[in-house]
């Protein structure tokens, strides 16, 4: 999306504060929006869905009501709503925010929707309905792992970062590497355009363990916060894409008897640290990521470090 820079004064600044699942995003969000007293950007595309709080972790009212947050549980699951879309809405909001604060912070961990704000996307190739319709055919007859395996072969780079279990990213990337013949992420390096505003990224980290037992720690919360009630309320709906993630898939398969529920927490657990995982890899890709380890930062010692870089 282009946008003209007259519609911002001069150092403008949007602060990236992203990591992956479990790291702590949200508290340091906060923290530093209250300190730059502006407001905060939802990159995480879970989060979306006013139906689903526990299984995504979202914003707690105490939290929401210290900080003004946008993109927050603000669409149904029944909703359609894609990145363009979502692009097109931040910008609108850019305009409104830049106007009152000379800095916004956005947070989350969906990489692709961090990417489409601060570089666009390069230009795909118009869909080639047979092609889509034969690959569609091909998921339907043999599965997630065929179409897994295929990507794999034909684009090792973006199968190593791509959400596995999303079928529709899959497809698209299997369709244009057929279409042109190049790799999907070939095809998605490209020259950034350039906003009419400053970005600093920052990644949050910690040691893997650390990581690892925080999400452990979490998704057995979310268990007692009642979660799986959450999820059945949801149950009739599974078909939707919105659905088809972690902390709801895996109890859906325990609603439908593949599983015993203990299996399902565990898979939870499971596939949220391979979520983080990817979610690194994604980051480190990105040259301009500062990367700050939070684990021994006090929170005074974190807002003075990034307060200091960002004037």
């Amino acid at each position: 999306m282009t946008i003209s820079s007259s519609n911002f004064a001069d150092k403008k600044t949007l602060i990236i504060l992203t990591g992956p699942t479990g790291v702590g995003k949200t508290e340091y969000a906060i923290e530093l929006a209250k300190r730059l007293k502006t407001e905060i950007i939802s990159c995480d595309s879970r989060q979306f869905y006013k139906e689903m709080s526990i299984g995504t972790a979202a914003p707690s009212q105490k939290q929401l009501s210290q900080v003004k947050h946008h993109f927050i549980q603000h669409k149904s699951i029944v909703d359609y709503y894609n990145i363009s879309m979502f692009e097109k809405d931040v910008f609108e909001l850019l305009n409104t925010l830049f106007a009152k604060h000379s800095k916004v912070i956005m947070t989350g961990g969906s990489g692709l929707y961090i990417d489409i704000i601060c570089n666009g996307i390069a230009q795909l190739p118009d869909a080639d309905l047979e092609l889509r319709t034969k690959l569609k055919n091909e998921y339907s007859n043999n599965g997630l792992a065929y179409i897994q395996n295929l990507l794999q072969k034909l684009d090792f780079e973006y199968f190593e970062t791509v959400d596995l279990s999303n079928p529709n990213r899959i497809l698209r990337a299997l369709e244009v590497c057929m279409q042109t013949g190049t790799k999907y992420s070939e095809i998605r390096k490209f020259e950034a355009l350039k906003r009419p505003f400053a970005i600093e990224k920052i990644c949050l980290t910690r040691e893997k363990s650390i990581i690892d037992q925080r999400i452990n720690a979490r998704t057995d919360n979310m268990i007692k916060d009642g979660l799986i009630d959450e999820a059945k309320s949801l149950y009739s709906f599974k078909g939707l894409q919105a659905l088809n993630t972690v902390g709801y898939k895996e109890l859906f398969s325990y609603f439908d008897e593949n599983c015993s529920l203990n299996e399902a927490i565990e898979k939870i657990k499971t596939n949220t640290r391979r979520y983080a995982k990817r979610q690194l890899t994604w980051f480190r890709k990105d040259e301009k990521y500062v990367w700050v380890d939070i684990e021994n930062l006090s929170s005074e010692e974190f807002l003075h470090k990034l307060i200091n870089r960002i004037k």
